[in-house]
C-alpha cells in the first residue's frame, strides 16, 4: 500500500509540476536549475551540473538558453578567473517566484482531498521518513533524479 500511494502521488506531483513549469526553458529541468541558482550561493557551472546530475555539456546548453532569456548570467569568479559563477537576474527571481507559486498551488490541489489541517502533518511525516531513509541526501538532486531529469537534454 505504501508503494502504490507514493507512486501515485509522485506521478501526479510530477505531472502537475511539469505543467506549472511549462513556460520555462526545458520545463521541469529548467525549474530545477533556476531554483538551485536562486536559492543557493552562486554555484559554478560545473558544481551546478554535478549537484543536479546533469551532464556538463548539456548544462552549457541549458545555461545558454537561460542566459538568452535573461533569467541568469554567468559571472567570472573573482577567486578563480577560469570559473564562472551562475547568478540569477532580477527577472529570473521574479519568474521563479511565479513558478514556485504555481507549484505550491498544484501541490495544494494534489492534497485537496485531505482536510487542510492534515496536510502539514502529512508533509512533515513524509519529510521525516525521507530524511531517515536517506540522511544527508541533497533534496534538489534527489528530486531531479527521481523525475528523470539527469544526464540527458
Amino acid at each position: 500500500m505504501l508503494g502504490w500511494s507514493l507512486t501515485v502521488l509522485l506521478r501526479e506531483w510530477s505531472a502537475r509540476v511539469e505543467d506549472a513549469s511549462r513556460d520555462l526553458p526545458h520545463g521541469v529541468r529548467g525549474y530545477q536549475v533556476l531554483s538551485a541558482v536562486v536559492h543557493d550561493a552562486p554555484p559554478t557551472q560545473a558544481a551546478l551540473a554535478a549537484r543536479l546530475g546533469i551532464d556538463r555539456t548539456v548544462m552549457t546548453y541549458l545555461l545558454d538558453k537561460f542566459e538568452g532569456c535573461g533569467l541568469l548570467e554567468r559571472r567570472q569568479d573573482p577567486a578563480d578567473r577560469r570559473a564562472r559563477r551562475i547568478v540569477p537576474t532580477d527577472h529570473g527571481r521574479r519568474v521563479l517566484a511565479e513558478v514556485d507559486a504555481r507549484v505550491a498551488q498544484a501541490e495544494d490541489e494534489l492534497l485537496s482531498t485531505l482536510p487542510p489541517e492534515d496536510r502539514p502533518v502529512l508533509l512533515a511525516l513524509l519529510e521525516h521518513a525521507a530524511a531517515g531513509a536517506a540522511p544527508g541526501e541533497d533534496r534538489c538532486a534527489a528530486v531531479a533524479g527521481s523525475a528523470g531529469l539527469t544526464r540527458e537534454a
